[in-house]
């Protein structure tokens, strides 16, 4: 398939699908679209999941893959309308719930310490649902207070005393640190764009994926393109994040994106090459085959950089 038929075949997919595809691929911004997120498809089939109390799962964050944390992430990252009531009133009772003592959200409300991963995610969505801003300050304050010294971020930092930074993390906190400022929030803004460009050069100090030092790879999974992505990093999620957020093209992307280049598939998609075990509300892709999500991120990264063949 060209690119143009591989447009159309994402354009015949789920209606979230539909619309990032027309909004990044397409540049129009299909409101419509995104109204009918919520009310068909993988949309619908996610806001039915949820409880009577407002929450989806057992708690915030048990089982984790259809807890409130990851059902939400979804969402967002479905692109629903920002504006839902539901979801809304959900994160209300979040906010109101879930903080612990050093003002981030607990996974294991009230005792314990707070997540940087999940409060990087929680971040993420909860600035593109548009929360109150009073409600973020004090996760804005915990995730700063965990920026480490080379640049990114480690969940472990506030539990074990890492010293170097995580990739896992560090992508986390930057979608966080990114939606925070692409919904005007205003609180210690300044302090939080120091260090997304410092967890942004941690990122391409490694090239993606390699030793700084040996040149090696750090972890083969970097190299498997997963989706939904979770918690975890790879360099799809990478690039892709490095798109929304505009950073400028790097040399040191190059090497990732010749390991995408080489992971497309005869007919121009990608598949899904990895599936992170463990309970779901339902598959939105069989692993191991075409994927349109995978294929519509690499396609917006190849496009934002100039790089895609017409």
């Amino acid at each position: 398939m060209n690119n143009d038929q591989i447009i159309s075949w994402l354009l015949n997919g789920d209606v979230s699908i539909q619309y990032q595809a027309n909004k990044d691929l397409l540049k129009e911004d299909r409101k419509d679209l995104q109204k009918r997120i919520s009310e068909e498809g993988w949309g619908k089939e996610f806001l039915s999941k949820r409880n009577s109390d407002g929450q989806w799962g057992q708690k915030f964050y048990q089982p984790k893959w259809t807890s409130s944390h990851y059902t939400l992430l979804d969402l967002r990252n479905l692109c629903i309308v920002p504006t839902h009531q539901l979801i809304k009133e959900s994160l209300d009772k979040i906010v109101n719930e879930c903080k612990v003592q050093d003002g981030g959200i607990g996974p294991a409300p009230p005792d314990g310490k707070s997540d940087v991963c999940v409060n990087g995610m929680f971040l993420n969505y909860a600035s593109y649902f548009n929360t109150d801003e009073g409600d973020l300050a004090s996760v804005v304050d915990f995730l700063l207070s965990q920026h480490m010294k080379d640049g990114g971020f480690n969940c472990r930092s506030n539990r074990s005393l890492a010293v170097h930074s995580s990739f896992h993390s560090t992508v986390s906190v930057l979608e966080g640190i990114t939606e925070y400022e692409k919904n005007g929030y205003q609180y210690r803004v300044i302090e939080l764009a120091w260090a997304r460009k410092q967890a942004i050069e941690f990122i391409l100090k490694h090239r993606l994926f390699l030793s700084d030092h040996t040149g090696d790879i750090i972890h083969k999974d970097f190299l498997k393109l997963s989706y939904p992505s979770r918690w975890r990093y790879d360099i799809l999620r990478a690039l892709d994040y490095f798109q929304y957020a505009k950073v400028p093209w790097d040399n040191r992307m190059k090497k990732a994106l010749e390991v995408l280049a080489r992971k497309r598939n005869k007919d121009g998609t990608w598949n899904v090459q990895a599936k992170h075990p463990g309970q779901v509300h339902f598959d939105m892709e069989k692993a191991g085959k075409p994927s349109k999500w995978n294929t519509l991120r690499a396609l917006r990264v190849l496009k934002h950089y100039n790089l895609l063949d017409q």
